[in-house]
This record gives C-alpha cells, sequence and structure tokens, in this order.
C-alpha cells in the first residue's frame, strides 16, 4: 500500500511571522510578514513530526496587494480592488512570479521560492501550490511572463461580449464601476466580468469585484464553444508546467467547478503525460459533480466539505448525532479513497472560534474519524495543531478564520515558532498535549477496508447510542477497530457487537483476541468470538478516541 497523504497548509504570508502586534489594516511594517526563509530545515521537522507528507504552500503565486513594489519594476495595484492590505492569494496578478512579500529581497523572489522548493524536498516533503483557473486579479500584468508569452486579455477583441480566443467576457460599451460601499476610483473600460460569474458592470461588494473572470469557451448562453482549443486553455497549460518543471509535485485547483470538466480532461492529461507523480487536487463542491471531475476530469483528489466536514462539523458545534457519516460513506463508497478530508482551511472558520467549536478538544474525534475513516488523504491547516482561535481582527472581513487578506500574526501558531526556533517553547501544556495528540493520530499506520459498525450497533446494542461512531479498517493480516465519543462530558460503556460478516472478513475463529489500543497505548480489551459472532468491551471516556489493533 502506497503511503497515507497528509497535507499541511501552511499560508507563508503569516506562518514564520513572529510580530505580535496585531493592528486592525496594518501595514507590512507594522504587523510583520513571513517569509519563504522562515520555513527553515528545523521548521520543515517540525512539520514532518506530524506525519505530514505534502505541504501546500498557499498564497505563493503573485497576488494583487496595496503594497508598493514599483522599486523591483512591478505596478501599484489600485487599493478599491484590492481586498484587505496585503490583498488576497486568490486575486493573481503575475502567474510566472512569487509574490515579493514573502522573499527577503523581492526582486530574487523567485530564486528564494526554488531554494524552499529544494528545502522540502530534501527534508523529505513534496510541495503543493495552487493554481486559480476561474479568475485573476482585475489588473492582471505579469512582468516575469517568458518571451513570447501574453498576458491574459492582451490580444482580446474587447468590442464584443464573448469570442472563443478572447481570455475575458465584456460589457461593450459600459464602464466598470466600483461596488457601493467601496471607496476610491477605478478604470476600466468596458467592464469585465466578474470572478464569481456576476456579468453587472457593477459587481455588489459581496462579489469577488477584485477579480475577472476567464473565458474558457463557454458562451454567454451555456454552449461549449471548445473546437479548436481556446486560448485560455492553452495559457492555463503552459502555467501549470512552468510550476512543475521549477520542481512543484502538484496543485490544489481553486474553484475547480467554475471551470468545465473538458478544460480539466485536457490539462490534467497533459500534466499528467509529463509529470505523471503529480498530485491533482481541486475544489469542487457539488457532489453530482465528484465523479466527473475524477473520472473525466482526471483529478487524484477532491475536497468533502459538503458531506463529511459539514457532517462532522455538526456533529460537534451543534450535537447533531453520528448516524450521519455511515451514508456518506455508503454514498461515496466507489470514491472514498479520492476526498480529501479536513476540518480547517483557509475558507473555514477555524475549530476553536465561537463560531465552530470554541475549544480545539471538542473536534479531536471529528479529526480521528477523518484521518481514520479510509485512505482518502487528511489535510490540516498550520496552527490547527495547536489551537489557533483566529480572534484577532485583521481588517478585512471579520475574525474566526484567520485572514487571507492582511498582515497579521497567528497567535498560538507562534508559540509553537517560538522566535524561529520551531520547538513549540511558548506553548502552554494543554496546547502541547494537543499537537502531541495530532502527531499521534496522522502518523497511525491504518489502512485497509472500512466496514462501518455504527448501524448495527445502534439496532442491536444496548446502551450504544449516537454520540460515539464506531468502524473497523480491514488489511490483509491487520485489523483495526476505531470507536470515538463525540460528547464533551459523557462516558459510555457498552458491548460492541462485531457481526458474522465483519469476523469473516477478519477470517477470526471462535477464540479470545487482545486488542492493542495504538493511539495511546494505555487502553487495551479483548474480543471474543464465539459462534462467529464478536463481543468487544468499550468504555470511552468525554471526547476520548481507541484504536484497537486485533492481535493473536
Amino acid at each position: 500500500m502506497s503511503e497515507k497523504i497528509v497535507i499541511y497548509q501552511a499560508l507563508v504570508r503569516l506562518f514564520g511571522n513572529t510580530n505580535t502586534t496585531n493592528k486592525q489594516w496594518g501595514s507590512k511594517e507594522e504587523n510583520g510578514v513571513g517569509k519563504f526563509n522562515d520555513f527553515t530545515d528545523k521548521a520543515l521537522a517540525g512539520i514532518k513530526e506530524l506525519g505530514v507528507t505534502h505541504v501546500w504552500y498557499t498564497g505563493v503565486l503573485h497576488h494583487a496587494t496595496t503594497t508598493d513594489y514599483t522599486a523591483i519594476g512591478v505596478d501599484n495595484d489600485n487599493p478599491a480592488v484590492v481586498k484587505g492590505r496585503a490583498g488576497s492569494p486568490y486575486a493573481v496578478k503575475d502567474y510566472y512570479n512569487v509574490d515579493p512579500d514573502l522573499a527577503e529581497d523581492p526582486a530574487n523572489r523567485l530564486e528564494e521560492f526554488k531554494a524552499l522548493v529544494a528545502r522540502t524536498h530534501k527534508a523529505g516533503l513534496k510541495v503543493i501550490i495552487d493554481i486559480v483557473p476561474n479568475h485573476v486579479a482585475r489588473h492582471y500584468k505579469s512582468t516575469s511572463k517568458p518571451t513570447g508569452v501574453k498576458d491574459f486579455g492582451e490580444e482580446d477583441d474587447t468590442s464584443v461580449t464573448y469570442a472563443r480566443d478572447n481570455n475575458f467576457y465584456y460589457n461593450p460599451d459600459e464602464a466598470f464601476r466600483l461596488p457601493e460601499g467601496i471607496w476610491g476610483s477605478y478604470e476600466e473600460y468596458p467592464a469585465k466580468w466578474t470572478g464569481n460569474d456576476c456579468r453587472a458592470s457593477q459587481p455588489s461588494i459581496t462579489d469577488w469585484y477584485e477579480t475577472v473572470k476567464l473565458n474558457y469557451g463557454i458562451r454567454p448562453d451555456g454552449v461549449e464553444d471548445f473546437d479548436p482549443i481556446p486560448d485560455t486553455w492553452q495559457k492555463m497549460r503552459d502555467i501549470a508546467l512552468y510550476w512543475l518543471a521549477m520542481g512543484v509535485d502538484g496543485f490544489r485547483f481553486d474553484m475547480a467547478e467554475m471551470v468545465p470538466v473538458a478544460f480539466w480532461h485536457y490539462l490534467n492529461s497533459t500534466i499528467k503525460a509529463q509529470y505523471s507523480e503529480a498530485l491533482l487536487i481541486a475544489e469542487v463542491y457539488n457532489p453530482q459533480l465528484y465523479r466527473a471531475y475524477l473520472h473525466e476530469g482526471k483529478m487524484d483528489y477532491l475536497y468533502d466539505k459538503i458531506q463529511l466536514y459539514d457532517s462532522l462539523r455538526a456533529i460537534v458545534s451543534e450535537g447533531a448525532s453520528t448516524d450521519s457519516i455511515a451514508p456518506i460513506q455508503r454514498d461515496l463508497a466507489d470514491i472514498a479513497p479520492a476526498m480529501l478530508h479536513f476540518l480547517e482551511n483557509h475558507d473555514e472558520q477555524r475549530i476553536a472560534s465561537p463560531e465552530f467549536a470554541g475549544n480545539p478538544w471538542k473536534a479531536v474525534s471529528a479529526m480521528a474519524v477523518s484521518a481514520l475513516i479510509s485512505n482518502a488523504p487528511v489535510m490540516l491547516y498550520f496552527g490547527q495543531e495547536v489551537g489557533e482561535r483566529a480572534a484577532d481582527w485583521a481588517g478585512f472581513g471579520s475574525p474566526s478564520r484567520t485572514s487571507i487578506f492582511d498582515y497579521i500574526g497567528v497567535p498560538a501558531h507562534q508559540r509553537w515558532v517560538n522566535n524561529k526556533q520551531f520547538d513549540g517553547g511558548q506553548l502552554s501544556e494543554a496546547e502541547q498535549a494537543l499537537r502531541d495528540f495530532y502527531c499521534r493520530l496522522l502518523n497511525l499506520k491504518v489502512r485497509g477496508a472500512y466496514f462501518d459498525l455504527h448501524e448495527h450497533n445502534r439496532a442491536h446494542t444496548p446502551y450504544y447510542n449516537d454520540k460515539v461512531y464506531t468502524f473497523m479498517r480491514i488489511d490483509e493480516g491487520a485489523q483495526w477497530l476505531i470507536a470515538v465519543n463525540f460528547a464533551q462530558y459523557d462516558h459510555f460503556g457498552f458491548d460492541l457487537q462485531l457481526p458474522p460478516y465483519i469476523i469473516g472478513s477478519c477470517f477470526l475463529n471462535d477464540g479470545t483476541y487482545p486488542l492493542q489500543e495504538e493511539l495511546y497505548g494505555t487502553n487495551t480489551t479483548t474480543l471474543v468470538v464465539e459462534n462467529g459472532i464478536g463481543l468487544v468491551r468499550i468504555e470511552l471516556a468525554p471526547l476520548q478516541t481507541l484504536v484497537l489493533k486485533i492481535t493473536e
């Protein structure tokens, strides 16, 4: 079996920042900014200690910002179409370079990124970056593009709304107008369509007004116009191959479902032909599209947001029933290994925020289910492992998510960074214990097919309830029983039943089998098999996870 993929998402701008000022709307001079060079050998060793195999370096590509870099030949961006002081990493303004904020020497930023890629590989880790195919910054202008490469929109016919080889959509004879509530002025004529498919020349403040929609050969009436291959397809292909040639090991494709599946077939087939090991992850939220994006679009993995994440979050934050988990796994049975599991990322509220759980320990059972329920990859967001709350109001947008738009510090994570010692020297005992839990969990070598125990025991086992969840992972020669308690205060004990088809799948004869607990190694119990039916006495403390390996 191949190694389980564990992805660590790190927002580079914030990861190594040790400044604790956290002034609202503060500049990078006031609030500090992280650098590529902060990912030292020691920092990367600390990341790898968590069981991580891939680092998703978020915010790498050069994006629009209010910070002045004219000294290195970069045009200033109009602050009216920049969200926050630092700007959104998803408003890319130059696809052929990296963000100057992240370099000690902004003029030499690409070389510093290449050095980071080399350090990451030396640490035994792989590199993922974002590609944002659906939209670019309102003021896209590459100062680093290779000779012969044309910018997006450079050769567009702006007198028409649509042409197959235009990179953007236009509203001829109409000027772009800033959303109501946004101060300043911005000249754009004719107006381009906005990134979230808003066609109005004046988008609203809730639209992605800082970006413009890319045209992939979809006419305004929805008709596909793919023959010959649209220019945008070719530009995006060349961009992806440019970064892979630099040593990047894969991509997380932002808002992939807003781009046609046919394009993904074209792009990912091209990538896999040249870089067969490239890891391709798509942000897709519509379950009805999952199989198309995997099979036709040739993605390796998709976000499991709408089903598993949403269900686990409801259990943790609202006390919802664990009965929702098994039907999800049934629905995804044919593609379960291709669904990326997570409880945090840059789009989601922090577990420890009041808007989610208010306490990072309340989600440890959910994290155990995410990590252990299948062979699917699992992801954590930097600071999650030490209980970051995202309580500081950075500027654009409200707290509860670590800001991707502003210069800010990440307090709990900074205590692990410990003035760039990356040793957790300032963590509290509770934060150290939480990080220890994540290290233990994500380093477990649980593998094999998933078998649900929950539904059978809900129907047949006294005292078993919908605040716990149990399942098995069965591989040739190895079997694990996982039991989790989502209740914060309640202890539960019950005699868990393993029905005959489970016992048969484990090839167990009647008899008694020791069970060794592998998460903390402090709990042992036994499985008794009689007449082909198994019984295990389970005692679950509040928020406890048991990972019990059957030994003979």
